[in-house]
């Protein structure tokens, strides 16, 4: 027996060197379906730095003085074992059947544990169809088309406001501009591109114009991508509506302007459909031209203004992509940390169990570099706090400018006639 015994130190020396105290925590990886090439790159571009950002806030835990959901947990997923995040990104190039069969590669042979994207709203509208067929969580960060969550999805959320929401907050501010400025707006003029998303936006629109008591003077979809708008804008200018509302990605919204300006298209008003007409690529293709222009957003700089968040966050992404946030991208970094708190707090990688945790979603506004109230989903997987601000290019840059309470710059209006532009 005393021979047996003697090995025992020896026995115990090996296992301990054989089997760590504690086994790493296995990593949990996110699939993010996004448009990185074709003529919308650059929205999914900005998105892609806002994720990784938002990945590298999480896992590191470098940026404890940042009041972001999992910021200060010291780096990955505390309630799995400091699990940390692997990202899988995926290309639709802004294709509805690309976007299906990434979503389904995604699930099937990468084995993630949720969806992210995807910018499109048909895109989105596709993708989210598989992941309901094989009950994997779905989050949407930006798509705006109402009838998304309008499909009776039990695994589909979205964290932003809709169209719907957008387009009151327009009629709402052309309300007040009326009030504040003694004017009185009689008639729109509407011009979207042809998918799901211009489609949606270009009937609430209308909706709300009958409501406000506008005639509808022009209705003028074109097909997404057009080479030449000088028909539409020619319709446009016969119209002489009093507001314009355009819905435009950014190569459209770019083609739009120049050709507006070339045809001397000239309306008091410009009210858009936020997307084009508020990414970097469209200010960066047309500068100060664009000054005048206002958009429904849902977020802005200005707002460090009101919460300093909004800075010390906008630093971290210029370092890393060379930009400023965009409303587009800042959705995607927020979207990110929405699922990424869900997941934690299922502290598991089961999709019912993430499915759950984003039902019970409430993270507070002082969390959020958007100016929303908070998300909690209501039980059509809609966040339920979600608010939108208006925007107007001025001088080549963005300001808030209403509602009137947030905002750093008076709204021009009318817009300066191009001849009287210098």
């Amino acid at each position: 027996m005393k021979k047996y015994l003697s090995f025992l130190p020896l026995l115990a020396a090996f296992l301990l060197i054989a089997w760590p105290a504690s086994t790493p925590a296995a990593d949990v990886k996110i699939g993010v379906i996004y448009p990185m090439s074709g003529p919308i790159a650059q929205a999914g571009l900005d998105d892609r730095h806002a994720i990784e950002l938002a990945q590298e806030i999480i896992n590191t835990g470098k940026y404890k003085n940042l009041n972001l959901p999992l910021a200060k947990s010291g780096g990955g997923l505390p309630n799995l074992g400091g699990a940390k995040i692997v990202i899988t990104f995926a290309d639709h190039q802004g294709k509805p059947d690309l976007g299906l069969s990434e979503a389904e590669r995604l699930i099937t042979q990468e084995k993630v544990v949720a969806l992210l994207g995807c910018y499109n709203s048909n895109v989105t509208e596709t993708a989210s169809m598989v992941a309901e067929r094989m009950k994997m969580p779905f989050f949407n960060p930006e798509s705006s088309s109402p009838r998304l969550t309008r499909r009776g999805f039990k695994w589909f959320f979205r964290s932003s406001p809709h169209d719907e929401t957008f387009s009151e907050a327009m009629f709402k501010c052309l309300v007040d501009l009326e009030k504040k400025r003694g004017a009185k707006f009689k008639s729109i003029a509407v011009a979207y591109e042809d998918s799901l998303y211009g489609k949606d936006s270009s009937r609430i629109e209308k909706e709300l114009a009958q409501k406000a008591g506008y005639t509808v003077v022009a209705d003028i979809p074109y097909r997404r991508s057009a080479t030449s708008l000088t028909s539409e804008v020619q319709k446009l200018k016969a119209a002489n509506a009093d507001v314009f509302f355009p819905t435009s990605y950014a190569s459209d919204a770019i083609l739009l302007l120049k050709t507006s300006k070339d045809l001397d298209y000239n309306p008091a008003v410009i009210m858009a459909q936020n997307s084009g007409h508020t990414d970097p690529s469209f200010i960066e293709a047309v500068g100060k031209d664009a000054d005048g222009i206002a958009s429904r957003s849902e977020f802005s700089l200005d707002l460090a203004a009101h919460k300093p968040l909004v800075k010390e966050v906008n630093d971290l992404f210029k370092q890393r992509s060379g930009r400023d946030f965009s409303g587009t991208c800042a959705r995607a970094f927020v979207g990110f940390f929405v699922l990424a708190d869900a997941i934690n707090r299922a502290g598991s990688t089961s999709p019912e169990a993430i499915r759950e945790a984003l039902v019970k979603t409430n993270i507070p506004a002082d969390q959020l570099i958007t100016p929303w109230r908070g998300v909690k989903f209501d039980e059509t997987g809609q966040n339920i706090l979600g608010d939108a601000i208006v925007i107007q290019w001025q001088g080549g840059k963005s300001y808030t400018v209403w509602p009137f309470n947030l905002a750093t710059k008076d709204l021009i209006f009318p817009i300066p006639k191009w001849s009287e532009r210098k």
